[in-house]
């Protein structure tokens, strides 16, 4: 057939006789006017002009800014896209019945196609260089397209042709697209006036896009790339690269901000609030504030799940049509279609086109293509809203945090746990009901669409299968519901068993030094086997509820396609059964999810009245400070607050420098001689009886008050009576006038802050008071931080205070010195130096009042005498601050400037010193006795190695070994990671997208080959079945449909199909559940395996491991990495391998169906492969971006619930606040970038899948013309329609796998470690029952190493100890001598000499039987949870005789048997519920009770009051005295009666003789260490 635009076909084509707008060619002619005269203009500008163009404008973000109409504009283009799509198929299909071609009646449609796609991209280009003079163009190009098609319909309309034809419609509905995008165009004119008038409007873009630090652009961007996240590319495709770091992700748009929803969500509340406000029993309702505060975007997410759910059905409904016009055209002859001309072209039906299944073939491709946009873009509007709301309600927590009233805290009421879980759990609950929460309404009509659609292909069997899904729904309901009861015991058990686990690391010395690590394994084997059987509990129900998932569509299939075979009139074609095939699937997912909807729904409901109660709980009173005399009046705050608003962040600094001198200038109160006065207080804890009665008390200004009392008097509540922390009965506190510069400043930063004070509360303000709490509150960041805490940084300032609380030595010892991070993610700090930190804060704070609240408890008495004399008598008292000091040391009294004195919660005394030694003597009295016996301690304390030195040896000790630990560890890394430097780019991002094989396999090789072999044979088998039921159908539907005549129903042919499709669905239904259940127990095995593996390692792993590998390191496989192992892998697992093998069964299918389909699939795995390569990279970045940023969100919150009354009386709410809504910010944009991110994965496979499907269609309709069986066609389109909805599943997947299998990988590093080698050369017969009989002790020549990598710390010692002798070791800090006793147990590496104990070498011993004989206490005292008798004898050896007799020795029996249960009496974790000394007198008892004749005491003493010890000392000499005991002695004073004592130096052992001798040597070492008191 020759070409030609008008057809030659007819002799008046080309006649105009009739007038030339009755030529239909010419009116189609006249169509293309437009579209090329758009082309003609816009190529130039875009590929000439535009160069030069670009160059000009600085343009930050290519999403600069929109023109009015934006979206309109691109919904109508799209909408005009498919309209052309339509025309050009409805012209080629008109073109096959004509006798020649007519290019006039597709041409101009198909140009109309490229000019709208090109007035698209040249608006986008204009828009983004915002340039609208340009626009003219497309203005006058709507108008002409407008005109022209305006004449066409005309013309039509005159000659006859109607609705009922295609042509007619499609153009009556292109003058209405044409139309709107005129009027666009207009608005835009009218709006931006860059043409036609005088003074175009100037526009800025939106505030989010002038800042840089906006990198979240989905709100800014145009259609297209919102629908598809274009924008993301740079991002995900960059992090193949290098990683993603939180500089990459930037800050969130201010719409998405915490603060912004905050308020929102506030508004909504608070108006709730003053509406239930006369109706007391009503509380304002959670629900409906989110729903005012955030429903419209949920409405709009469901706009969009609705749209997308409508479309899903479109899939079906065409296989369908094209299955059933493949089979007529088989019967049906060609009618001669010639009746319908009119312009001499034939026009056809609207319904004529639905038939031809080329048509059906695009217009599924376009459904899939949009219905999954629709998709994607309701779950991306509804996590937003779910971030947002999250966001909201963690401000809103934080800010009910900081008001909440501190009885609530302290009675109990509101615990910190409690607090915890509302951030950590129940937030999150609510933010997933979110994202699940359109499934709630989509769902049911979803299920009523899909039956509906069922009864009308195949009549009421298929109510059947409808009715076996629905039937079996609430048993999935009852499995999600069984399954999270589940979770929740084998969280109590994993809870439990992480207890036992942190018990065994925290006291691993202790246990290996006593042989006990084989008991205390056994404990937590026997917690881990109750978890392992609720984990047991848990697989079986998710497999249940895995299986119950694959196999429910089977027994509906089954139960239909057999019902219709026997019971129905009709023949089931294959077009039905394939359709309803197609239908089945789509319904299964609703049902499936539905269980899970609604189990989040109770939660959410649950979390919500948790929410309720928390909000609604006690706040802090209206202070009563507020009602002292604060004249600071309201003008004068008005007039600062319009100066503050001009103060910008950068003055801020400025500012607070200049404070100081300012405040000294203005200080009215220097006058006023009281800072606080209290009146006739009466204080409370939120129970009606008061605490603090009748209190009357002034605290001078600029001096220094003491308060003094026993324990318990309310020394400290005062102190927070006073701080208005307290519920005030009656009485009254004032403070005295704030200084107005001050006020100023207090002012200024809440308005910096954008905290809601009003005015009134503003011109109340007190001002802040520096507060050092009894127990210390640190921060989870830098020393410098905690000290500065929110103050300028001013060196000379803080060296002062640094030196004042003497920490220059400590800080000396961290790692990066005052930078090192501490608190809970950073370096522990004993109880000394956290005072005295937070007694730096405290004097670094440039307040006029400081309050102090028992600085000296934990501080021993050198740092005590210091601390006072520096820092609070010089440092405070020299800057003239009004100090309050509580305190239990009364030799300070003397320094007070005034005293108070309480008794029982009231005052007993309140004057100077003077007053009350000439108005109360006896109490003077008192205080002289104890003063006296506080002098005497003093003067044996001088003699102690101080507490604090202790405390930075410990400090150092950590230090030392983890340093040597990095060293050793880190130089293969570093090593490693140089050569990665050197390599090229391309390998270190091969090496970031490889999936790690080797650890995958390590894992499944945990879980037993035997496993691994029936999971891959019952996998492969079940998807083998899968596709032989459908083939089967597909032979057996298309039989029917060949055996035309008519006979009856039930033929032989019936008989042969329907068993052997019985057989195989019920073969498919076995195999679902033995691999659902396979698959599951192998995760388990594997867990169990791995757990097991790992703790045995663990507790046998020589001590030295301990020292060098951080105990959080440790406990984190334990915890985290075991949860991930034992929940998360096993399903992910099962997720991966079925999604992957219902992909690869589908491309089978589609191949085996239509092997043309295959030249086609191969560009799309092309594609497929890069899509996954770069997005798992980018995904596990931003998990871990997102982890990462979690944590520090969590640990804020629970810090300042502990710090509540420190951060309330510095007044720095609005700091805190700020941090909290970064913090959540920050962890918000990391969760909206991975989700964006899965968006973007999810876009790209689904279009990826509906490629596949429209090759499928095409390559299987072609391929019908050569004798392709319509049932194969069906099964080959239904497979293809698969792909789309599992492809994504599979990188999905495939990216998590991939960060969960880190898990094994840590857990499997650990696996490597070394045990210690407990066999011994000796065998266990060998040894004597009773030894070590005597108790003598040779060293010989001993050399000691606690690594071979590292220096010898004992070299070559030579000593004789004697059955039964007392024998003290010395030496300075770091001289060996605790490496000498951790020798005797063969701790460490002993490489040269030996040590022979009662003629046996204990390096041959076994270990176990070596540390089992030997007794040791250690300096610091450990005791486990369970209970006293379970401390002293865990081996349940001795009787009970023998362990009173220990307590007696001990001199804890008396304590003991007043407890309630004696023997059996609870321990707490750590031994928490009685005090260091008691626990070290335990710790005694437990080495009595091991009747062994050699003790080694470890600086026993060093962390014990001087009673203690000497009650220690005398019972070692009783009850030891036939022993060998061998004292390390960190006080020379308590070995000068010992038989023998050695000096170390160095790790040599330079003194070896009796004290005496030694002493008499004036220049001897241990002379020295005696004058020097070391």
């Amino acid at each position: 057939m020759s070409l030609s635009f008008c057809g030659n076909d007819l002799k008046n084509s080309y006649s105009v006789e009739k007038g030339v707008l009755n030529n239909g060619c010419f009116v189609d002619a006249l169509n293309l006017v437009p579209h090329v005269f758009l082309l003609f203009i816009t190529f130039p500008i875009l590929f000439i002009g535009w160069g030069s163009q670009s160059s000009k404008v600085q343009i930050h973000h290519n999403t600069w800014l929109h023109f009015p109409g934006h979206n309109m504009r691109w919904i109508l283009t799209f909408m005009l896209l498919f309209v052309h799509v339509c025309e050009i198929a409805e012209g080629i299909v008109s073109n096959t019945e004509m006798k020649s071609n007519h290019l006039h009646l597709f041409l101009p449609a198909f140009m109309g196609f490229i000019a709208a796609t090109t007035s698209v991209v040249y608006y986008h280009n204009i828009e983004t260089a915002n340039f609208p003079k340009l626009l003219l163009a497309l203005f006058i190009y709507w108008v002409l397209a407008f005109i022209t098609k305006i004449i066409k319909l005309w013309k039509f309309a005159e000659e006859g042709v109607g609705v009922e034809h295609l042509r007619f419609c499609i153009t009556a509905l292109l003058v209405v697209l044409y139309g709107l995008l005129m009027a666009v165009e207009i608005n835009v004119i009218r709006v931006r006036k860059y043409v036609f008038f005088t003074t175009p409007q100037r526009v800025k873009p939106p505030e989010d896009l002038q800042d840089l630090g906006v990198r979240f652009l989905q709100p800014f961007v145009n259609l297209l790339s919102k629908a598809t996240y274009w924008w993301m590319n740079p991002l995900i495709i960059g992090a193949h690269k290098r990683p993603i770091e939180l500089k990459k992700i930037g800050k969130l748009p201010i719409a998405m901000r915490s603060l912004t929803n905050y308020l929102r969500l506030k508004d909504a509340y608070e108006e709730q609030r003053v509406r239930h406000a006369e109706d007391l029993d009503r509380t304002p309702s959670i629900w409906r504030s989110m729903y005012r505060a955030f429903g419209r975007p949920i409405l709009l997410s469901s706009t969009f799940r609705y749209m997308a759910d409508l479309l899903g059905f479109a899939g079906p409904l065409c296989i369908f049509g094209i299955v059933k016009h493949l089979d007529n055209k088989t019967e049906e002859v060609k009618m001669n279609k010639t009746e319908d001309l009119h312009f001499g072209v034939y026009f056809m039906s609207s319904m004529e086109l639905l038939q031809n299944t080329y048509v059906l073939a695009v217009l599924l491709f376009l459904a899939l293509v949009l219905q999954r946009t629709f998709l994607q873009a309701s779950y991306y509007v509804t996590i937003e809203t779910g971030i947002n709301l999250r966001g909201a309600l963690l401000a809103m927590i934080y800010n009910k945090i900081l008001r909440l009233s501190t009885s609530n805290m302290s009675m109990g009421e509101m615990t910190l746990g409690q607090i915890n879980n509302l951030v950590a759990i129940e937030t999150n609950q609510l933010m997933w009901f979110l994202f699940l929460c359109p499934n709630l309404w989509a769902m049911p009509v979803q299920i009523i669409m899909g039956v509906i659609l069922l009864h009308y292909l195949l009549g009421y069997s298929a109510l059947i299968g409808a009715s076996v899904i629905v039937l079996l729904a609430p048993f999935q309901y009852l499995i999600a519901t069984k399954l999270a009861d589940t979770q929740k015991s084998t969280l109590d058990y994993s809870t439990d068993r992480l207890k036992k686990t942190t018990e065994i690391l925290k006291g691993i010395k202790l246990l290996k030094l006593y042989a006990w690590e084989n008991i205390f394994c056994d404990s937590v084997l026997e917690t881990r086997g109750k978890e392992l059987t609720s984990l047991r509990t848990f697989a079986f129900y998710t497999s249940m509820s895995i299986f119950m998932n694959a196999a429910i569509p089977i027994a509906a299939v089954l139960a239909t396609f057999v019902t219709h075979a026997y019971f129905s009139e009709f023949r089931l074609r294959p077009a039905e059964a394939f359709a309803s095939l197609a239908l089945f699937h789509i319904l299964v997912t609703p049902l499936f999810l539905l269980s899970t909807v609604v189990r989040f729904a109770v939660k959410a409901v649950v979390s919500v009245q948790k929410l309720g109660e928390f909000l609604q709980s006690e706040e802090i009173g209206e202070d009563s400070w507020r009602n002292g005399d604060m004249s600071v009046s309201l003008d004068s705050c008005k007039k600062h607050t319009v100066t503050t608003k001009a103060i910008n962040r950068k003055q801020r600094y400025k500012m607070d420098s200049y404070e100081q001198p300012m405040r000294r200038q203005l200080r009215p109160s220097e006058t006023e001689d009281v800072a606080v006065k209290v009146s006739d207080g009466y204080f409370t804890w939120g129970t009606n009886t008061s605490t603090l009665s009748d209190i009357n008390i002034r605290v001078p200004t600029g001096q220094l008050t003491m308060i003094v009392g026993q324990v318990g008097c309310g020394k400290s509540s005062l102190l927070l009576a006073m701080l208005g922390e307290m519920q005030t009965l009656s009485g009254k506190v004032y403070w005295s006038k704030v200084p107005d510069c001050e006020m100023l400043h207090d002012v200024y930063i809440s308005r910096e802050y954008g905290t809601d004070f009003s005015q009134e509360e503003q011109s109340k303000n007190r001002y802040s008071v520096a507060y050092a709490t009894q127990k210390s509150w640190l921060l989870n960041a830098t020393v410098e931080d905690n000290i500065t805490f929110g103050s300028p940084f001013n060196k000379q300032r803080y060296k002062a205070v640094i030196d004042a609380c003497s920490l220059q030595p400590d800080i000396d010892l961290l790692p990066f010195g005052d930078q090192t991070e501490i608190g809970e993610r950073g370096i522990n700090l004993s109880g000394g130096q956290r005072q005295r930190i937070c007694v730096a804060r405290a004097l670094y704070q440039n307040t006029n009042i400081v309050f102090l609240d028992d600085p000296f408890s934990a501080l021993d008495i050198h740092l005590s005498d210091h601390l006072m004399q520096e820092g609070i008598l010089k440092f405070l008292q020299d800057d003239k601050r009004t100090v309050v000091l509580v305190t239990h040391k009364l030799q300070y009294l003397i320094h007070a400037d005034w005293i108070i004195a309480m008794k029982d919660g009231s005052v007993l005394r309140e004057g100077t010193l003077k007053d009350i030694q000439t108005h109360d003597v006896e109490l003077y009295e008192h205080w002289k006795t104890l003063m006296n016996r506080q002098d005497q301690e003093l003067e044996k304390d001088t003699e102690i190695e101080s507490q604090t030195t202790l405390e930075r040896k410990t400090l150092r000790r950590a230090f030392y070994s983890r340093e040597a630990k990095t060293h050793i560890d880190d130089e293969d890394e570093e090593e490693q990671e140089e050569e990665d430097e050197e390599d090229s780019l391309s390998t270190t991002t091969s090496r970031r997208s490889k999936i790690p094989w080797k650890v995958c396999w390590r894992y499944l090789s945990s879980g037993g080959f035997l496993l691994v072999f029936v999971v891959v044979t019952s996998k492969l088998a079940k998807h083998s079945v899968m596709v032989a039921i459908d083939y089967w159908l597909a032979a057996w539907t298309s039989s029917n449909f060949n055996t035309m005549e008519h006979k009856p129903i039930i033929n032989s042919d019936h008989q042969s199909y329907v068993p052997v499709f019985i057989i195989l669905c019920a073969a498919g239904i076995v195999l679902c559940l033995i691999t659902s259940l396979t698959v599951e127990f192998l995760g388990l095995t594997a867990a169990s395996n791995l757990h097991h593996n790992l703790l045995n390692k663990i507790i046998h792993a020589p001590l030295r491991f301990f020292d060098i590998t951080p105990l959080g390191q440790i406990l984190n496989r334990f915890s985290a990495d075991t949860n991930i192992i034992d929940q998360h892998i096993p399903s992910t697992l099962e997720s991966l391998t079925r999604s992957t093998l219902l992909c690869l069964s589908a491309i089978g299918v589609v191949a085996f169906v239509t092997p043309a389909s295959l030249i086609a699939l191969v560009p799309l795995a092309v594609a497929f492969y890069f899509i996954q390569k770069y997005f798992r990279v980018a995904s596990r970045d931003l998990q871990d971006l997102d982890d990462s940023t979690q944590l520090p969100l969590l640990c804020h919150f629970s810090e300042t619930a502990e710090g509540l009354t420190t951060i309330r009386a510095f007044r720095h709410e609005a700091r805190f606040k700020q941090r909290m809504l970064e913090l959540t910010d920050t962890n918000n944009t990391a969760y909206l970038f991975l989700s964006a991110a899965n968006r973007w994965l999810e876009v790209r496979t689904d279009y990826l899948g509906a490629v596949i499907v429209l090759t499928a269609a095409v390559a299987a309709i072609w391929m019908s013309f050569y004798g392709l069986q319509s049932g194969l066609v069906g099964l080959g389109l239904t497979y293809a329609l698969t792909v789309t909805n599992y492809l994504n599943w599979v990188v999905r997947n495939l990216a998590d796998l991939e960060v969960q299998m880190a898990a094994v990988k840590k857990v499997d590093s650990f696996l490597s470690t070394e045990s210690e080698n407990y066999e011994g050369s000796l065998d266990v017969s060998q040894v004597p029952e009773d030894w070590p009989q005597h108790g003598e002790i040779k060293i010989q020549d001993l050399c000691v190493r606690y690594d071979p990598m590292l220096k010898p710390v004992l070299k070559h010692v030579n000593a004789f100890i004697n059955p039964g002798q007392k024998v003290g070791i010395c030496g300075r800090t770091g001289s060996g001598k605790s490496s000498l006793s951790l020798a005797f147990f063969n701790m460490v590496d002993v490489f040269h000499g030996k040590i022979i104990i009662d003629g046996i070498d204990i390096c041959k011993l076994p270990l176990q039987t070596l540390r089992s004989r030997l007794s040791i206490i250690l300096q610091d005292p450990v005791l486990f949870s369970g209970s006293i008798r379970f401390n002293l004898d865990p081996e349940r050896t001795c009787t009970d005789d023998r362990l009173w007799e220990a307590l007696e020795i001990a001199q804890l029996k008396n304590m003991v048997r007043s407890l309630p249960g004696g023997l059996d009496a609870v321990v707490t974790e750590g031994g928490e519920n009685f005090s260091v000394g008691q626990r070290q007198l335990f710790c005694l008892a437990r080495a009595f009770v091991r009747k062994s004749s050699i003790l080694i005491m470890d600086e026993a003493t060093a962390s014990i009051d001087m009673a203690t010890e000497n009650i220690l000392q005398k019972v070692v000499m009783t009850a030891f005295a036939d022993r060998t005991v061998v004292t390390i002695a960190h006080l020379v004073s308590s070995i000068l009666e010992a038989e023998q004592v050695l000096v170390f130096s160095s790790g040599i052992l330079v003194e070896c003789d009796s004290a005496a001798n030694l002493l008499a040597q004036e220049d001897s070492l241990f002379s020295v260490l005696v004058r020097t008191h070391k």
